[in-house]
């Protein structure tokens, strides 16, 4: 049981960091150095998709975490 959820755990942390990194970068950053930061903007389509499943990744891998803990 144990050996599964460590898998589960492994294939979520590098889904995860690539719904991370396929994100836009650079937006609130921008705002600092005098960029268009005052411009209200929602997600829409792919980029609602990849921000919804950034955070499905992020729960499902905290409660696989947290199950192997309890687990061990």
């Amino acid at each position: 049981m144990t050996r599964f959820i460590t898998i589960i755990q492994i294939v979520s942390a590098v889904l995860l960091i690539v719904a991370i990194l396929l994100q836009q970068r650079g937006v609130g950053l921008g705002a600092a150095f005098g960029g268009e930061g005052s411009i209200y903007r929602t997600k829409r389509g792919v980029e609602k998709g990849i921000f919804i499943a950034t955070i499905i990744l992020a729960i499902l891998f905290f409660a696989s975490a947290l199950a192997g803990f309890i687990l061990r």
